[in-house]
C-alpha cells in the first residue's frame, strides 16, 4: 500500500513549483525534465549546458541532502523486473517525444499557463497511469 504524506507531499510539491517559476523568471525556460535532460546530449543549440546540468544535478542531489539532513534514508522501490523496466522507460521515453513534453512540462508548467494542449497531455498520461495501476494491481495481481 502507498502512505500518505501530506506535509511530505505539501512541501515537495512547494518545491517543485518554486523550481519551475524561478526556472521561468530566471531563464525563461519551461521546466521540463525531459526536455532539460535531453539537451545536455550534443548537439549543443545554445549556451545554457551548465544551468541544466545543474538543475538535473539538483534533482539527483536532493534526496540525497534530504537523507543527510533526516539521518533516514529516503526509500525507493524499483522493480527487479527488467523487461518490464525497459518497456516501461522505452513507453515513457516515446510518450515524452510523442506528446512534445513530460510530467513536469505539461502537468506542472503547461496546466498554469492554461496551455490546452498540455490540458489534454495531462488528461492522456494521468488516465494512462491511473488504468496501469488499476491493471497491475487488480489484473495482474501485483
Amino acid at each position: 500500500m502507498t502512505e500518505f504524506t501530506p506535509w511530505a507531499s505539501l512541501i515537495g510539491g512547494t518545491m517543485i513549483g518554486l523550481s519551475a517559476v524561478l526556472l521561468m523568471l530566471w531563464e525563461g525556460r519551461i521546466a521540463g525534465i525531459s526536455g532539460i535532460a535531453g539537451r545536455l546530449l550534443p548537439p549543443y543549440r545554445d549556451g545554457a549546458f551548465l544551468s541544466r546540468l545543474g538543475f538535473i544535478g539538483g534533482i539527483v542531489a536532493a534526496p540525497l541532502l534530504i537523507s543527510l539532513a533526516s539521518g533516514t534514508p529516503v526509500s525507493q522501490t524499483i522493480s527487479s523486473n527488467v523487461p518490464l523496466m525497459v518497456v516501461a522507460g522505452l513507453l515513457v521515453g516515446f510518450g515524452s517525444v510523442w506528446g512534445n513534453g513530460c510530467t513536469s512540462g505539461h502537468g506542472v508548467c503547461g496546466l498554469s499557463r492554461l496551455s490546452a494542449r498540455s490540458m489534454v497531455a495531462t488528461a492522456t498520461f494521468m488516465a494512462t497511469a491511473f488504468i496501469t495501476v488499476f491493471v497491475v494491481r487488480h489484473v495482474i495481481g501485483g
